[in-house]
């Protein structure tokens, strides 16, 4: 099944002590690149997530973004008694030597330095992570959804143009032996008008026409062409990422239809070229997209 490279996915847990919301979003990379966001404390919670993500992924530039609440009970605020006593005797202490009065406040004292310490409390790494398992299943069945939905679309536009290409390379087979012929019989008039008062033979310039001629065949790039297209079908139909198989198959679907147009010494064929390559360069785009 074809998957693109680009999709959004989000995933909800509320349950055990925390509340969980997991997002899942990738867009198009050569490779597998993954980044995540992930609160403080937590950054354990990385790993795991980006190999729980790389079984289901395998190209594509993935950021997951982790919210946590805090568990009831799980942060301890810790008040500095001692260094509390001693800004304010060192404080009050300025109040005579410099004529100043004493306006010291519980608010102005709380805004000191280093006056509060918070901690979190211990918390079991595993116990967090089935917490937060739920919430990264539900991100990824959703991101995978969208990105074989996305898929399916770009399948059947590929599907099309392959279709097109197909009733191209028909017309070029089509016309290919008229090609030949039109092309043979032009040369040997032409050989005959060169040698005009030169004694030949006749059978030789027909052979040498005629194997000029051949060079203009066309037959075996439309039997090339039309074994990458069966190909194509196939690897559209692989349950496994064929995004970079495609690629190299459409370069060469490309390099073959360059042969025809190299080749073409007619200008129906030639135009026909001219609309393949544009049918392809659309694909390539396309495939750009594809895992």
């Amino acid at each position: 099944m074809i998957r693109s490279m680009t999709g959004y996915g989000r995933g909800v847990a509320r349950a055990g002590a925390h509340d969980v919301t997991v997002e899942i979003r990738s867009v198009n990379h050569r490779f597998f690149e993954f980044s995540a966001r992930v609160p403080r404390g937590y950054g354990y919670l990385e790993e795991r997530l980006k190999k729980q993500i790389g079984t289901r992924v395998s190209r594509g530039k993935v950021e997951v973004n982790v919210a946590i609440s805090a568990a009831e009970g799980g942060v301890r605020v810790d008040l500095n008694e001692e260094l509390v006593h001693g800004y304010v005797q060192a404080l009050r202490s300025l109040c005579d030597p410099l004529m100043l009065r004493d306006d010291l406040s519980l608010s102005s004292v709380a805004r000191l330095p280093e006056v509060f310490s918070v901690r979190r409390s211990e918390e079991d790494e595993e116990a967090v992570w089935q917490e937060v398992l739920p919430a990264a299943e539900e991100a990824l069945e959703r991101f995978t959804a969208m990105r074989e939905q996305e898929g399916a679309r770009l399948e059947a536009d590929m599907l099309d143009k392959l279709d097109t290409l197909e009733k191209h390379v028909a017309f070029v087979e089509e016309r290919s032996p008229e090609t030949v012929r039109l092309y043979r019989e032009r040369l040997y008039q032409k050989m005959k008008e060169l040698l005009e008062n030169r004694a030949v033979d006749e059978q030789r310039i027909l052979l040498e026409a005629g194997l000029y001629a051949d060079r203009v065949a066309v037959d075996e790039e439309t039997v090339r062409l039309r074994s990458h297209f069966e190909q194509f079908k196939q690897f559209l139909s692989s349950p496994e990422a064929v995004g970079r198989r495609l690629d190299f198959l459409v370069q060469e679907i490309n390099r073959e239809t360059n042969t025809i147009g190299s080749k073409a010494q007619d200008a129906p064929v030639a135009g026909v070229v001219v609309e393949m390559k544009s049918e392809i360069e659309k694909i390539r785009e396309q495939i750009q997209n594809i895992e």
